[in-house]
């Protein structure tokens, strides 16, 4: 898939979150009103959040898409990656005011018990959140997508917070009450490890980061491609969902300048069939050079 259709193709994804958000987020707020549920509030407020991030997510979607300028010769694809750390920042703040909300009901007295209304809704959240999560998760692997999969990984969070709210619910309904503040404070507790997970993976791919369990496989592509004696180096980085690499190869010295371009164009065709490796630099040595340094 072309690179800027992988983007527009993201973009549906943050849209589709966008849309559930919005709809569960109405439902949950109002039903834990009206059915005394600490929550399905502390769900639903989550939820709200959870909008702004996706439309953050969004944003930087459409500014990657932006094509290469005076000042941003690798384009713009970096954007996508500093959307997931917006949106990570923005769930540890909920994430955190949630916990202190679900700590401080713990003291709060004349509890209400929850009603079903609450129950019902967090299991249709629930639902509807595990698929939005399998819609996601299924496209971020597709276009390979950071932002996507962040956004994947939130749904799948909200998921099992509802999940969580709903226990809390039966188990107020059963006469243990304070089991749904306990819910509110796990929903915080959730929100916090998401952003962290999140944050983590973004700051990581931002500073050059690299998973380094994928050197070896790219090792292997460029070695095996034919003409090339020995690699000496490689380096790789993350730009947005696009890996760049730099590697110096080793080559017969009595090759032909057009004959190692065409050693260099083969590895860049492997790279990309094989790894989906969008930019790569090779840099040719003879390696009778190489041995002498040795």
């Amino acid at each position: 898939m072309e690179r800027n259709s992988r983007l527009k193709a993201g973009e549906t994804g943050a849209w589709v979150s966008i849309f559930a958000y919005i709809l569960l987020s109405s439902c949950k707020l109002a039903a834990g009103k009206f059915g005394n549920s600490e929550g399905l509030m502390a769900d639903g407020l989550n939820n709200m959040t959870d909008v702004v991030a996706s439309i953050a997510v969004l944003i930087g979607l459409k500014i990657s898409r932006k094509p290469p300028d005076k000042d941003h010769h690798y384009g713009h694809y970096r954007a996508e990656t500093i959307a997931s750390l917006v949106a990570a920042f923005i769930m540890l703040g909920v994430g955190i005011e949630v916990l202190v909300n679900g700590i401080q009901s713990f003291f709060e007295d004349n509890k209400a018990v929850p009603d079903w209304l609450a129950a019902w809704t967090a299991l249709g959240s629930a639902a509807v959140m595990l698929g939005v999560y399998s819609y996601n998760k299924r496209l971020a692997k597709k276009i390979n997508s950071a932002a996507i999969r962040a956004v994947a990984q939130d749904n799948r969070s909200d998921a099992f917070v509802s999940i969580g709210a709903l226990a809390g619910i039966i188990g107020s309904r059963i006469g243990i009450v304070w089991l749904d503040m306990l819910a509110a404070v796990i929903v915080g507790l959730i929100i916090c490890k998401t952003a962290w997970e999140i944050f983590r993976e973004a700051s990581h791919a931002l500073t050059d980061g690299f998973d380094v369990s994928k050197v070896p496989g790219l090792r292997q592509t460029i070695n095996g491609t034919p003409g090339v004696k020995g690699v000496t180096e490689i380096k790789a980085r993350t730009h947005g969902n696009q890996t760049l690499i730099e590697s110096t190869i080793l080559v017969d010295p009595s090759l032909t300048i057009i004959e190692g371009h065409a050693i260099t164009e083969e590895i860049e065709k492997g790279l990309k069939t094989k790894h989906g490796v969008g930019y790569a630099i090779i840099h040719v040595e003879p390696y009778f050079a190489f041995e002498k340094k040795e």
